[in-house]
């Protein structure tokens, strides 16, 4: 799957987009699997909000596979 990244959390991945082996993958293992070595970006991912295929994923045990994309939202300032 596509995992594309949002404003802050562009900036700490480093990049707009990656792409992730989804298989019996869940939101909180894809949030573990994108911070490992990332300190920075683990932080943004904490507060993120991520949509599977444009559907929010609040359950951190919904499982991903076969989504084909999930964006990372970090919080935005200002309204």
């Amino acid at each position: 799957m596509q995992v594309r990244f949002f404003a802050g959390a562009a900036e700490a991945a480093g990049m707009d987009a990656v792409e992730v082996e989804a298989s019996g993958l869940t939101a909180s293992g894809l949030r573990a699997r994108l911070g490992d070595g990332n300190e920075r970006l683990a932080e943004v991912l904490r507060v993120s909000v991520l949509l599977a295929d444009g559907a929010r994923v609040d359950d951190p045990d919904a499982n991903l596979t076969g989504v084909r994309c999930v964006d990372v939202l970090p919080p935005f300032a200002g309204g």
